[in-house]
């Protein structure tokens, strides 16, 4: 990676079913973000088309035939002109942008992050584990890259992947050096506090477990489709290889907002230069029983 790289861990409040206001509002925080100098700017789990809420009270049938037509109707391919407006957004400002989108991929749907730079998409991962709440919505990917990027390896584990320790390794054995993490998520008491307690072993674990820079970015505001609501309380951290946190969130509950920090290529060879390093300690051939065969 480069010696310094600047990154950005933004919260804008997108809704499903706005699409036009959702890029204007990721394209004002991008400006925000390069004017402090920012080279990468993160935004949360399904920002660009629209978190669907999916904990219904009432009749669930009823609510689940709408909602997944409601989902086909959002989700875009990755040729969508949204991403070709973003891409001149990239090249405007000379950064990076990471966005989350409900992905058409034909017979199939998508919860996909991108990386989208000024020639276009530089990065493209699927959610690999979805959990229950989700499943009617779309499927689990299948594999996980890392993007070579000027600024360096960069992969991403979305929201759930991260709470499981072999995503972050599955981009660690390609040598990634920063991980994105974007959420969804609105844990008990569903405030920024909340999250960063919920989310925040996960995230120093994944960091240190592989000698890796983590930038997450958790959803921010309130949704409705189908018929019913959910709130996100927003919240962020930037964490190095070590587990230290750099920067953390600042806002109060349901308010958009940014954290920034500058990753040293110095601290991450520092770190894995540590008798403490744990990838080094790996011993793949001990570990096919984990593979369940």
């Amino acid at each position: 990676m480069l010696d310094r790289v600047r990154v950005a861990a933004a919260g804008v409040d997108t809704k499903p079913g706005e699409l036009p206001k959702n890029i204007d509002k990721i394209e004002r925080a991008t400006m925000k973000a390069a004017g402090d100098g920012a080279q990468l700017v993160l935004f949360p789990e399904l920002s660009l088309t629209g978190f669907i809420p999916n904990h219904p009270t009432g009749n669930h049938e009823a609510w689940l035939r709408e909602a997944l037509c409601l989902a086909r109707q959002l989700a875009i391919p990755l040729s969508h002109p949204s991403i070709e407006r973003l891409a001149k957004t990239a090249a405007a400002h000379e950064i990076l942008i990471s966005v989350g989108l409900l992905e058409d991929a034909g017979n199939l749907l998508y919860n996909a992050q991108i990386l989208i730079g000024p020639s276009g998409i530089v990065g493209h991962w699927r959610k690999l584990h979805v959990p229950m709440f989700e499943m009617p919505f779309y499927n689990g990917g299948d594999s996980l890259s890392v993007a070579q990027t000027p600024l360096g390896r960069i992969g991403a584990n979305i929201c759930f992947d991260a709470l499981i320790p072999e995503s972050t390794r599955l981009l660690a054995v390609q040598n990634v050096e920063i991980v994105l993490m974007p959420f969804a998520a609105d844990p008990p008491p569903c405030t920024p506090a909340g999250w960063a307690n919920w989310a925040s072993t996960a995230i120093k674990s994944r960091a240190v477990e592989n000698g890796v820079f983590v930038v997450a970015s958790n959803y921010v505001g309130e949704v409705e489709c189908a018929g019913i609501k959910q709130s996100f309380p927003g919240g962020g951290m930037i964490v190095s290889p070590r587990g230290e946190v750099m920067a953390d969130w600042r806002e109060s509950v349901g308010e958009c907002g940014m954290i920034i920090a500058d990753l040293e290529e110095g601290d991450l060879t520092a770190a894995r230069a540590e008798p403490e390093y744990l990838f080094r300690f790996r011993r793949p051939e001990l570990y096919g029983p984990l593979g369940g065969k």
